[in-house]
């Protein structure tokens, strides 16, 4: 059984006075320690596919299995426990510290704050940025904000982890890194989904899915 499961999903939004479809009769599967790249261009459905994988947005259509279970099944509260979703620069000028983003996750279950502290802190290292924790949001640059996003998912133990375009607007010099650190969390067994529009993000995938523009 795969970790993660999607069978024929669809999905619609608004867009102006109607609806547009955005995902028809999509499928995939996911197995731990395993990175999936969904690749298109612009308005091909990358965002929200992935935003459907991880339990944020329901199917209109189909189903999501994680771990064999309904994602969207009343009560299924997986988001946060078992699957990671990286918020990536959503407060880049914020003054709060980073390893008080990275925590919060973990007080908000009523995690005493000595042992949210300290896993946010072995978060933070295990991503890369141990030295940035006394920073502030806004005092990172691109690649540093997609460390910090993957370290407040990270630091929730999932057994899977969804990105959507962890190298935009990240320097070229910096990009392979991102791309090695997604992959050394694969070798350790978390399956990693991923979203890529330019194709930077494709080279370590062990396989790589493509969205047609609608």
């Amino acid at each position: 059984m795969s970790l993660l499961e999607l069978r024929h999903v669809g999905k619609s939004c608004s867009r102006g006075s109607g609806r547009v479809e955005v995902l028809r009769d999509v499928s995939l599967e996911i197995d731990p320690g395993e990175v999936v790249a969904v690749w298109g261009m612009r308005r091909s459905g990358r965002s929200t596919l992935l935003s459907v994988a991880a339990g944020i947005d329901p199917p209109d259509t189909g189903h999501v299995l994680f771990d064999g279970k309904d994602l969207h099944a009343r009560g299924a509260t997986v988001l946060g426990d078992g699957v990671g979703y990286c918020h990536l620069r959503a407060a880049a000028s914020s003054g709060r510290r980073v390893v008080d983003n990275v925590r919060a996750g973990l007080l908000a279950r009523g995690v005493p704050e000595p042992v949210a502290y300290s896993r946010a802190h072995e978060a933070l290292r295990r991503v890369g940025i141990e030295q940035g924790r006394a920073l502030t949001l806004g005092d990172l640059d691109a690649a540093e904000s997609v460390r910090v996003g993957i370290a407040c998912a990270l630091v929730l133990g999932p057994s899977l982890l969804v990105i959507d375009e962890p190298t935009k607007g990240v320097d070229l010099l910096e990009r392979d890194a991102i791309v090695l650190l997604l992959r050394s969390l694969a070798n350790e067994g978390v399956a990693v989904l991923v979203s890529d529009g330019d194709g930077s993000g494709l080279s370590d995938a062990d396989r790589a899915l493509t969205l047609d523009r609608k």
